[in-house]
């Protein structure tokens, strides 16, 4: 649509749709090592996934929960927690008009630290690696939020 093709010409909206679509595509492979994690560890949460097994017993430690695969759910978990209200503020901060440069500066920022937050929660990082990572990209939509509530804050 018309609308569409204005809106795409606008380089911080280009550049907010830019990362928005990484930091989906990001947490959209979270499902997958999940599931790589419960075939590799045979780790598996309902009964019909293990239907096919006929030892009980075996049937029974394939029901069992694995950390690894625990991690891999808890990592994207965090990451609905944190994408989802990105999108909304990153949106809204987008169309409010802020400078490119700046727009950049929260876009990248908030997208290495949602990457680097993935591997440090996966493959286990020393902390605190992964509680600056998160803490740096949740300042990061608190900072796009505050910028945008001063820019058209009205009362």
């Amino acid at each position: 649509s018309v609308e569409m093709a204005t809106l795409m010409e606008n380089e911080v909206f280009k550049a907010f749709a830019s990362y928005a679509a990484i930091v989906t595509l990001k947490m959209m492979l979270m499902g997958p090592v999940t599931v790589y994690f419960r075939f590799t560890r045979g780790s598996f949460s309902n009964e019909e996934d293990v239907a096919k097994e006929t030892n009980e017993e075996k049937k029974k430690k394939m029901l069992r929960a694995h950390p690894d695969v625990e991690r891999a759910q808890r990592c994207h978990h965090n990451d609905l927690e944190n994408i989802i209200p990105f999108f909304f503020i990153g949106l809204l901060y987008a169309l409010s008009g802020p400078k490119l440069s700046i727009a950049l500066i929260h876009f990248r920022v908030f997208t290495a630290s949602r990457i680097f937050h993935s591997f440090a929660y996966i493959l286990a990082f020393p902390q605190p690696s992964r509680a600056l990572s998160y803490l740096l990209g949740m300042l990061t939509t608190f900072s796009m939020a505050f910028n945008l509530l001063i820019t058209v804050f009205v009362l």
